[in-house]
């Protein structure tokens, strides 16, 4: 067997023209157009490199290897490679014929710091306040979705939440491709498997997630949510497992709903909508929204309860607890934003109640402010 640090280095070589960009860090993305045009992100922005590959075989010989370093089988039958580089950076490459000018291949570096909520306030992702709300909720077990778009901070903010996760806690993990970080004691980390060259021998997340539930966790965490394992982990949310935490894509947090309905029916199991649209209502608590903005940075942009799906509207009923203001700028200005309370307290402030957690002096005070504008007393408890 070849030891792992020669296969490493091995894989290296066939990277190597691009071997600088892997080591360098501020580049947080490498996107690979075929073996002749290379882009690096910095900062949110593309900048195209002279770097190049000296052939279609070259590149294809690299995601070969690739694919033989992690595992996962790829070939013009299975033309689409998930995998990860030797530093855990996160691997995605298609090939021919598939991408008729590929292979194309995007490496999302990974970073050895591991970002905190505390770091992510001082980047202005977040405020204090928001920060110390969202502690709050994830103390208090309360079921949270992480959404947004590619590239724009998801998996981040989730490791960054998993810091107020207490250490007593047994947390499981399931992805499809390991890239959580939770710097706990008790974290137990499950990786989906594609089947083999045969057609066997897969196991998906739902498989996981139904084996989990019978390992004594107090916390389960999906990576990606992106299949019928939305209507598993939504039917888990409402059965007693608190503190349910993962992330998907979608643009606003309305979005997030409709997309978890839509995987959800992805499932093998046949519900009514509407029992589908009552558990996904109840069972999801928070929706905490993230964006790349037009400067490139990433923020987060909601934090939204859901409230229930109301029945007679037929809609999901929703209240941003905090949302991201921008100011008026000129073209030659930067983009300026603000994370600010709505004045609106949260259903969900009885179960804070329980956990001993209280709500960030800010929020109470903007409550208190709003209620008052509109000429309603308020009294805090």
């Amino acid at each position: 067997m070849i030891p792992a640090e020669v296969f490493e280095k091995t894989l290296l070589s066939f990277f190597s023209p691009i071997r600088s960009y892997l080591d360098d860090p501020t580049v947080s993305e490498i996107m690979i157009n075929g073996p002749f045009q290379i882009y690096v992100e910095r900062k949110g922005t593309l900048n195209l490199v002279d770097a190049r590959f000296e052939s279609r075989d070259a590149l294809t010989a690299a995601v070969r290897n690739l694919s033989q370093y992690v595992g996962k089988p790829v070939s013009a039958s299975r033309p689409i490679l998930e995998g990860r580089m030797p530093d855990g950076s996160r691997v995605e490459a298609i090939l021919p014929p598939v991408a008729p000018d590929g292979p194309h291949v995007s490496i999302r570096r990974f970073f050895k710091e591991t970002l905190t909520v505390a770091r992510l306030v001082e980047l202005d992702s977040l405020t204090p306040s928001a920060a110390e709300l969202l502690r709050a909720l994830v103390i208090a077990k309360c079921n949270i979705l992480v959404a947004g778009g590619t590239g724009s901070g998801k998996t981040s903010l989730l490791n960054a939440l998993s810091g107020f996760i207490p250490d007593r806690e047994r947390v499981v993990v399931i992805e499809d491709s390991r890239e959580v970080q939770f710097q706990k004691p008790h974290v137990v980390q499950l990786e989906a498997r594609p089947a083999d060259a045969k057609g066997e021998g897969a196991i998906t997340i739902r498989d996981i997630f139904r084996a989990t539930l019978r390992m004594r966790p107090d916390r389960v965490v999906v990576g990606e949510i992106r299949g019928g394992e939305a209507l598993d982990i939504v039917q888990a949310m409402t059965s007693g497992h608190g503190g349910c935490m993962g992330t998907l894509h979608a643009t606003y947090p309305c979005d997030t709903l409709t997309r978890m309905e839509t995987m959800a029916m992805m499932s093998d199991v046949e519900m009514p909508l509407a029992a589908m649209r009552a558990q996904i209502g109840s069972g999801i608590q928070v929706i905490v929204q993230v964006a790349r903005l037009q400067d490139g940075s990433r923020k987060v942009t909601h934090i939204t309860e859901v409230i229930s799906f109301d029945v007679h509207k037929q809609a999901y009923a929703l209240q941003d607890l905090y949302v991201r203001r921008y100011a008026a700028r000129g073209q030659s200005q930067p983009l300026e934003s603000h994370l600010v309370p709505t004045g609106v307290l949260p259903v969900c402030k009885a179960q804070l109640d329980e956990h001993g957690v209280i709500l960030p002096a800010e929020m109470m005070h903007y409550a208190v402010t709003s209620n008052a504008k509109r000429g309603h007393g308020y009294a805090a408890q």
